[in-house]
């Protein structure tokens, strides 16, 4: 691979190296991928977005099928060209390499602790390995409270050193609400001097499109309540068996997502051979994208008693699928009158039970409303949100000249 196969002719549109660790099409990391891959399907006409990315998804031990290693991939998955990096690329010569001899405007980081592409990206600038163009970096929620208290010495640690190192001044932070902004300030301080908050977006769809034709008939039986997300201590699915083991009405909970970290998939089995009999647990596994909109129909109510999410892309995708949400009070999500989307505080375990009580009492008729208004609240997101123009201004204003 020589310069020239690396160097991409300017044109009239910002160039934007993004650097996130997975990408399309590999999906089991969660809402990154799918934060990237909307941010390119909305301005990807806009702007000129080069993805750099592991060859392969989280958990796989080969690369992806069917695409160029370690080279510049135009036109197989939307609007950007992406460069899959192998194992021999993802080093510190390798990434300022990777950055000195790609044309771009703007440098865009997509994780603070991702060791592998910001931290190094961020140290061959500061070696003078790199050009140091104009910066943003988006921690994508791992400022929340509940991400910090996992293996918290190890990210204190990390966080002094790389302090230390002046790896993160003069950058421009990215929150995707005034709710992460928050966090970003109290962990970083005057180091954050620069933050401009712009939502995650939403995938590329019009309110009107939204329809629950998806939907069978509800048959009668125990309240369906499903979990979609990673299989991780951050996503709290021992706090929903824990809630399960307490409630007295029938209740069937489906599994989906990634086997990611055994022992704590080990810690939920265990739980799950203490629920009571009226507790009926299927696991069923991961979930390809194409498949989400029909998995989360199936379902009467998607329960997320998240750690911390800077936004929370499955909230609207069972939204949208016209399935309600009951969700931790860790999120930028409001409570709705309705009920299509109810935040509970985490400490108070009761209101969860009383929570899912009130759900298993309502009859089919009472579950077909709550998916119009499902519905609902996902028609207005999109009707209403600025995300798209805050995401637009981002990336244009004149820091980029600085």
């Amino acid at each position: 691979m020589n310069k020239s196969e690396l160097s991409l002719s300017r044109n009239a549109r910002p160039i934007i190296l993004c650097f996130v660790t997975y990408y399309l099409p590999g999906y089991r990391s969660g809402g990154p991928v799918r934060t990237i891959a909307n941010f390119v399907d909305h301005l990807g006409d806009e702007f000129d977005i080069r993805i750099v990315t592991r060859d392969r998804d989280a958990l796989d031990t080969k690369p992806y099928p069917s695409i160029e290693i370690d080279a510049w991939n135009r036109n197989t998955v939307g609007k950007a060209q992406v460069f899959y990096a192998s194992k021999k690329t993802v080093n510190l010569r390798g990434i300022a390499k990777l950055i000195r001899e790609t044309p771009h405007d703007i440098l865009y980081l997509n994780s603070f602790f991702a060791f592998g592409f910001t931290t190094l990206s961020l140290l061959a600038r500061r070696l003078g390995w790199a050009p140091k163009t104009p910066c943003v970096i988006a921690p994508r929620g791992e400022f929340s409270r509940g991400a910090i208290a996992l293996k918290a010495w190890k990210k204190r640690f990390y966080m002094r050193v790389t302090r230390m190192m002046g790896l993160y001044s003069g950058l421009h932070w990215q929150a995707s609400s005034e709710f992460e902004a928050s966090d970003i300030k109290r962990e970083l301080r005057s180091l954050a001097a620069e933050i401009s908050v712009a939502p995650d977006l939403p995938p590329a769809i019009e309110a009107a499109g939204l329809q629950s034709t998806s939907h069978k008939p509800r048959i009668d039986g125990p309240l369906r309540i499903i979990f979609l997300s990673r299989i991780s201590p951050m996503k709290n699915l021992d706090f929903l068996l824990e809630v399960l083991g307490v409630v007295a009405a029938p209740i069937e909970l489906l599994i989906f997502g990634p086997l990611r970290e055994p022992d704590y998939w080990s810690q939920c089995q265990a739980l799950i051979a203490l629920l009571p009999s009226n507790i009926q647990i299927d696991y069923r596994g991961e979930v390809i994208p194409l498949d989400v909109p029909k998995t989360f129909a199936s379902a009467d109510l998607f329960i997320f008693p998240t750690r911390g999410e800077n936004y929370g892309h499955v909230v609207l995708e069972s939204l949208a699928a016209g399935t309600a949400v009951l969700i931790s009070d860790r999120t930028p999500w409001q409570s709705s009158d309705d009920k299509a989307v109810e935040v509970l505080p985490l400490e108070d375990t009761e209101a969860w039970v009383k929570a899912v009580e009130y759900w298993a009492r309502f009859d089919r008729q009472q579950l077909e409303q709550m998916r119009a208004a499902a519905l609902g609240y996902a028609q207005r997101y999109l009707q209403t949100s600025e995300a798209l123009e805050q995401n637009r201004s981002l990336f244009r204003i004149d820091f980029r000249k600085t």
